[in-house]
């Protein structure tokens, strides 16, 4: 993978620290030039129950010359790993992994080669200049490829949709939670109305959440407090927008923190995205029975399933406006829709049955069979079609 942030990371340990689990020599190989001391912390602590280790190289986000580079120092580090699966996260991981495995498999290394987009180059318009040549891209690297593995079935559709059937194997394997995630989160005592977790970008929609604040304190001449929670390229333009907005008293910023003591300083977690695949936070949410406002995007009404929520369009400040005012005017309303919402998410959505599915996969690509797997419990592998 390349960043060690957001929801990608979060997968990408978890996948890792249960294949160990399950008896596996597993290593992690990604960036060195982004994430802050909590990652630092997160990946050490990784380190320690990883037989192959963790290998951080810069790997740069957009596509530059220097990518050669990076793919050289790459295949040096995972060479010396001797590797039997290589699975890329996110698009330029994927690509990496992909062309490096190619290249030991010519040379007499056989790997089996998957590519998991996490949302990706898929985010990107099937009109933009920008979105044809990375499609473009991801056609060409599907010969290098024994298989996508998509986090939810709105990603298998727009891969279909944006870079074509695939001519490798596809399948559906969904994010899942840790048991103890499925405990409730009681907020702090000085809990602020709303919080949000996650990158700082526009993709992420946090303008939407501060701009809707604004919209609410129109109308009713109060604006709810918010807990904003991380670290982006576009935090400092956030912060000039509350203050811009007149909203410094009602709108705290925060540097990033375990999920569980984040969620802890609001009331309702509010997640404005304007894309995504499956974003965990929705999912950690829903388990830890917080009521939650979200955008319509990605396989987000697929964590929802039938489970009552309050899903928006994206991009609109006045729907989302509403969409708090009625979670916040009616707290036990509220309240009791979060806990049916739990209920319904904890036999869907578990990190074993990710684990356990995936490993099923691996082991399909390496002609092999995979003794005592379980079956209980583990998501349908759905074809991509």
């Amino acid at each position: 993978m390349r960043s060690p942030v957001g929801g990608i990371f979060r997968h990408v340990l978890d996948l890792a620290a249960e294949q160990s689990a399950n008896g596996h020599l597993v290593g992690i190989v990604l960036d060195s030039s982004t994430g802050g001391a909590f990652e630092a912390d997160k990946i050490a602590a990784a380190t320690r129950h990883l037989a192959l280790g963790v290998t951080r190289l810069p790997i740069a986000r957009r596509v530059r010359p220097a990518d050669m580079l990076a793919a050289w120092r790459v295949y040096k580090a995972v060479r010396d790993l001797e590797p039997d699966v290589l699975h890329g996260h996110g698009a330029k991981g994927g690509a990496l992994a992909r062309i490096v495995g190619t290249i030991l498999a010519r040379r007499g290394r056989p790997v089996a080669r998957f590519y998991t987009p996490h949302g990706g180059s898929l985010h990107f318009p099937k009109t933009s200049h920008s979105g044809r040549f990375y499609f473009a891209v991801e056609r060409m690297l599907e010969r290098f490829c024994d298989g996508l593995i998509h986090v939810s079935c709105y990603e298998a559709m727009a891969y279909r949709e944006k870079v074509g059937k695939p001519r490798c194997g596809a399948s559906v394997v969904v994010n899942g939670l840790r048991r103890e995630e499925f405990e409730e989160v009681v907020p702090a005592a000085d809990a602020r109305d709303i919080v949000y977790m996650g990158m700082m970008r526009d993709l992420k929609g946090p303008d939407v959440l501060i701009r809707a604040v604004a919209a609410i304190r129109d109308r009713t001449g109060r604006a709810p407090t918010v807990a904003m929670i991380g670290d982006g390229p576009d935090l400092a333009s956030y912060r000039r927008l509350v203050e811009d907005l007149g909203l410094s008293q009602a709108v705290a910023f925060h540097a990033p923190m375990p999920t569980r003591r984040g969620m802890a300083h609001g009331h309702l977690m509010v997640v404005p995205s304007r894309a995504e695949s499956m974003p965990y936070i929705v999912l950690e949410s829903i388990a830890a029975a917080l009521p939650l406002v979200a955008t319509s995007v990605g396989g987000i009404p697929e964590v929802v399933g039938a489970a009552p929520s309050r899903l928006v369009p994206p991009g609109e400040i006045e729907a989302m406006a509403d969409a708090i005012e009625r979670a916040l005017s009616d707290p036990v309303r509220t309240r009791t829709r979060a806990l049916l919402a739990r209920a319904t998410l904890r036999e869907r959505f578990t990190v074993e049955a990710m684990a356990d599915a995936t490993e099923r996969l691996y082991a399909a690509a390496l002609g092999q069979s995979v003794r005592g797997a379980k079956t209980a419990g583990v998501p349908s592998l759905q074809p991509a079609e």
